[in-house]
Order: structure tokens, then sequence, then C-alpha cells
């Protein structure tokens, strides 16, 4: 049995990545891919609850970046990596390179740590390609704030989210072979095309 592929999605918030996300499954699903959709942090009951718990609280800073691994390591020993040894296709939103630019560029987590931590919970699923959904900043949070579900993370100030967004283009331009930045500003249907491009580009992705 072939190995399964592995496809993250990155970027600020009002990106689209949630909508794309359920878009490509259903697409690779019907070119014959068993896909398993899941998100982070969650994917689990442990997951989840964790997801819960930062998103209704502030820990301190160190204790929010061991909560979310603490949340991957599960996520990748219990769902992630199993699906891919069974030969399914992973979508996730989010993964590690939200922790590299959340927990690492924003609030100052040591790159060390971080870097000792991820390879110690998600060096047995390393994503084949991670898409970074980029838009203005401006453009996300009024997509955000139309949805009327903001967390703490939406509500923070522009400059923030500024950060954010360079953080995901750095991350992109220093990992080019794992990383397609796709324009999230297009419509929907042009950013799923642009998406399946590159997936056939990348991962040899027959067109369906």
């Amino acid at each position: 049995m072939a190995a399964g592929r592995f496809i993250t999605f990155e970027g600020g918030e009002g990106t689209g990545k949630s909508t794309q996300v359920r878009r490509l499954a259903a697409r690779l699903a019907a070119a014959g891919r068993e896909v398993v959709v899941t998100r982070e942090p969650g994917g689990t009951p442990l997951g989840e609850a964790i997801r819960t718990l930062i998103l209704s609280s502030r820990p301190a800073v160190e204790a929010e970046f061991l909560l979310f691994a603490a949340a991957r390591a599960e996520h990748v020993d219990k769902l992630i990596r199993p699906a891919l040894a069974a030969g399914r296709w992973v979508v996730c939103d989010r993964y590690s390179d939200s922790t590299r630019v959340y927990q690492g560029v924003l609030a100052g987590v040591d790159r060390t740590l971080i870097d000792v931590v991820e390879a110690a919970t998600s060096r047995a699923a390393v994503p084949d390609l991670t898409v970074v959904l980029d838009l203005p900043v401006a453009t996300g949070l009024g997509r955000a704030t139309r949805r009327g579900d903001l967390n703490r993370y939406d509500a923070e100030s522009v400059g923030y989210h500024e950060r954010i967004r360079q953080g995901f283009l750095d991350i992109a331009r220093a990992d080019s072979g794992r990383c397609v930045v796709v324009d999230g500003g297009a419509s929907e249907d042009t950013v799923a095309e642009a998406i399946w491009s590159a997936l056939g580009a990348r991962l040899g992705v027959g067109a369906s």
C-alpha cells in the first residue's frame, strides 16, 4: 500500500483556509483518494479540549506553546500518522508553521526550544505540501469580522496581524520546496484552481 500524502494550510485570519480545506478534500475524494480532514489545535478529543482551553484563556507564553505541542503530539500519534500509513491523504487546517509564527515570531518563544519540541512531536509527519493563503490584513480581518466568530487572536491589533502575514511569507520563501503561496484575495473558485494546480505540479495529482 502506498503511503498517503500530508497537505497543510496556513495563513492569517480570514484568508479562507477552512473553505479551501473543504474544497480540496472534496476534490481529492472525487478523484478517488481517501481523505482525512483535520485541524490544529484539534483533531483528537484531547486536541479539541486543548483548543477550547487556549482560546478561552490566556496561558503564559511557554505554557501556551507546550499546550500546542501536547495537542500536536497526540494529533500525530493518534490520527495523522496512522492515516498516512493506511494510504489516506490528510488535509490539515494549520500545523507546525503556525507555531513558528504565533508562538515564535509573535510571542517570542526561543527558536531552539521550538525546533527541539517540533522534532519530538512532528518529525513523523512532515507535510508534503503546505499551502500558504496570503491576503492583505485589512481584507482578512474584514472577513473574520463578518463571520461573527472572532477569537482572541482575531481581535489583536493590525500590526500584530501584519507580523503574522509576514511570518508565513518568510517561511514560504525559506522553504519553497514545501510551500506554495496562493493569493487568497481571488474568488473561491480561482483560489481552489490555483491550489489544485499546485498539487498537480508538486505531487502529481491529475486534473479532474
